[in-house]
C-alpha cells in the first residue's frame, strides 16, 4: 500500500500546477506546496528529529499547520495536534504522554506554552507573530526542497487526542494505512471527483480536518484554509474559491445560515454537503437542504478511532438516520446491559453501538492507557459508547452517549428524540436536553433552549404534545440560555448543563406541570 507521502506524490505527478493550498493571500500550487512540504521535512530533520519521533503543535488551521501535517507523513514522524486552546495542564498532559521533541505553537497559544511546566524541556518552534525568542519557524524551515517519501504505510501517521468527559485525554495512535484508507473511504462515500474544493475549517487536530486535508491528496483538490471558524469571512471563502463541498459539524452550518451575508452570498459551487461531530436535528437539515438543495447530502457517524461507522447518504430522506455501516466497516448494536458483542439488540431496541476492529480505518489501542482499552476493546469490537437502534429496514439511528441517557421514573431516555422534535418549533434556535437530579423521578427531563424571540415554557409543551414524542419523555422543565455550551467541534457539552454552567436568560421557567 501506498503511505501519504507518495500519496501527495500522487497529485503532484497529476496536477502539480493547479491551486493545492489557499490561506489568505497565499496561493501554492501542488508543485509548490511539495516544495515547502520538502524544506520542512529536511528542516526537522536537521534539528535532529528521526522515524518514530513526535511532533506535537498547538496550531491553527494555517497553512504551517498544513505544511508540518504533510512533512511528518514523508518523514515518518507522528503528527500530534492538540487544540490551539488547549491549558497548560492539558498541554503537559501532551507532552508527557506523547514524548514529543519538538512543541510547535503560535502567538494564539503562547501563553499555554509559557505558563507549561514541560514545554521548557523540548525544542520549541515559533509560527507567525508569537511574541517569543524562540527559533522561528520561517526561519527553520526558509529553504524549499524535493520532499523524500521516508516512511512506510505501517509506520504511525499521527495522535489525536479524544477531548472525553471523564479523566485525562486519550491518545489515539492511527498508522498511515489506516488514515489513507480512511481518507479512500471519505472520497468514495461522499462521491468526490477530481479538482474538489473543500473549505478547510475543521481543526487539524480533529479527524474530520485530517480528513478533509488527505482527501484533497487523493483528488488533486484545494485546501482552503481558515484558521478559526467565522461565519462572514467562511461565507466569503466559498464564494471567491468556489468551494464544491462542505464538511462541517452542525453548529457550523447553523452560523452560517444564520449570517445576515448569506442571502447575497453567491453559494452555487457547493453541491455536496457533509456532516458528522454531532447530530443534525430536522429543521436544520431541511433549512440546509433548501438553501443548497445540493447534489448529495451525507450524514457521516464515526470516531478519531474508527474514522468511519456508518453512512447515510441521503440525510434528508431519512432524517436521523446515520445509515448502514461505511464500506469498511462492520457494526452492531447490542443491549444495555450486553456483557459481549455477540448479544445483538432486537430492532427497534436502543443499546450499544460496537464496531469491528479489523476494519481498515480502525486504530489499535489507546496510547499508554491499559484501562481504556479493557472498557472499550473487547473481544475484537470496540465499544463505542453511544446509544442508538436499527429500525425494521437495518438503518442506524444514533440516539447519544450511554453515559447522556437520562433515567426517569424507571424509563430510558434519549435526548435527540427530544431535542429533534423541539428543534422544528419556529422560536426555538437552538436546544439541548439533559438529566437533572429529581427526588421522585431519580432524573428529570430538561431543555435547554436559544430562543429566537419570545417563547413560553408552555407553548413548547404543547409542541410536543402535538408531536409524536411519547408523554414520559416530553421536558418538565423549560431553561432559556443565550448559548448552549459545546466543545470547540461544536459537540453539545451536556455535562455543563447537569452542573448548571450556562448563561440562562432570567426568569427562570417554572416546571410543566406532568400530566
Amino acid at each position: 500500500m501506498l503511505d501519504l507521502g507518495r500519496t501527495f506524490l500522487q497529485s503532484v505527478d497529476r496536477a502539480g500546477h493547479s491551486t493545492a493550498l489557499v490561506d489568505g493571500a497565499l496561493r501554492l500550487t501542488w508543485a509548490e506546496w511539495a516544495r515547502a512540504v520538502g524544506g520542512v521535512q529536511q528542516g526537522l530533520e536537521r534539528l535532529g528529529l528521526r522515524r518514530g519521533d513526535t511532533v506535537l503543535s498547538v496550531l491553527q488551521n494555517r497553512h504551517e499547520a498544513a505544511t508540518l501535517h504533510w512533512a511528518c507523513q514523508f518523514a515518518g514522524l507522528v503528527m500530534t495536534p492538540l487544540n490551539w486552546r488547549a491549558k497548560p495542564d492539558e498541554l503537559d498532559h501532551a507532552l508527557r504522554d506523547s514524548a514529543a521533541r519538538v512543541l510547535v505553537y503560535e502567538a494564539a497559544s503562547q501563553d499555554a506554552v509559557k505558563a507549561s511546566t514541560l514545554a521548557g524541556s523540548v525544542l520549541r518552534l515559533a509560527v507567525g507573530d508569537a511574541a517569543t525568542e524562540d527559533l522561528r519557524f520561517a526561519q527553520a524551515f526558509a529553504e524549499p526542497s524535493d520532499p523524500t517519501p521516508m516512511a512506510r504505510a505501517d509506520d504511525l501517521s499521527l495522535m489525536l487526542y479524544t477531548s472525553g468527559t471523564t479523566g485525562a485525554p486519550k491518545g489515539v495512535p492511527r498508522r498511515q494505512h489506516a488514515e489513507r484508507v480512511a481518507a479512500l473511504a471519505h472520497v468514495a462515500q461522499n462521491r468526490y471527483g477530481y479538482g474538489e474544493r473543500t473549505l478547510g475549517v475543521m481543526p487539524l487536530y480533529h479527524t474530520m480536518g485530517v480528513r478533509s486535508l488527505l482527501t484533497m491528496a487523493l483528488v488533486d483538490g484545494r485546501f482552503v484554509c481558515m484558521p478559526r471558524f467565522e461565519a462572514a469571512a467562511a461565507l466569503r471563502a466559498i464564494e471567491t474559491e468556489r468551494v464544491s463541498h462542505l464538511y462541517l459539524v452542525p453548529t457550523l452550518y447553523h452560523d452560517l445560515l444564520a449570517h445576515p451575508d448569506f442571502p447575497r452570498t453567491d453559494i452555487q459551487s457547493v453541491r455536496k454537503l457533509g456532516f458528522a461531530g454531532a447530530p443534525m436535528h430536522d429543521a436544520l437539515l431541511l433549512r440546509l437542504q433548501q438553501a443548497f438543495r445540493p447534489e448529495l447530502f451525507v450524514n457521516h457517524y464515526g470516531s478519531s478511532e474508527i474514522y468511519t461507522f456508518s453512512i447515510n447518504q441521503n440525510a434528508v430522506g431519512k432524517p436521523g438516520s446515520a445509515g448502514r455501516a461505511g464500506i469498511n466497516t462492520r457494526l452492531r448494536v447490542i443491549r444495555l446491559d450486553a456483557k459481549g458483542a455477540d448479544e445483538v439488540a432486537a430492532p427497534m431496541e436502543e443499546g450499544q453501538i460496537v464496531a469491528d476492529l479489523l476494519s481498515d480505518e480502525a486504530f489499535e489501542g489507546y496510547h499508554n492507557r491499559p484501562d481504556a482499552n479493557a472498557r472499550s476493546l473487547r473481544d475484537g469490537w470496540y465499544f463505542t459508547g453511544d446509544t442508538g437502534y436499527v429500525d425494521a429496514e437495518g438503518d442506524l439511528f444514533v440516539t447519544g452517549r450511554v453515559d447522556d441517557m437520562i433515567i426517569s421514573g424507571g424509563e430510558n431516555i434519549s435526548p435527540v428524540d427530544i431535542e429533534s422534535v423541539l428543534s422544528l418549533h419556529p422560536s426555538v434556535d437552538e436546544v439541548a436536553v439533559a438529566g437533572l437530579k429529581d427526588e421522585r423521578w431519580g432524573q428529570r427531563v430538561v431543555a435547554f433552549v436559544k430562543p429566537r424571540d419570545g417563547v413560553a415554557a408552555d407553548a413548547l409543551d404543547a409542541h410536543c404534545r402535538a408531536s409524536d414524542l411519547v408523554n414520559f419523555k416530553r421536558p418538565r422543565q423549560y431553561v432559556f440560555v443565550r448559548e448552549i455550551p459545546k466543545s470547540p467541534v461544536g459537540k453539545v457539552l451536556r455535562r455543563k448543563l447537569v452542573a448548571g454552567e450556562f448563561d440562562a436568560m432570567p426568569p427562570a421557567l417554572p416546571l410543566v406541570p406532568p400530566a
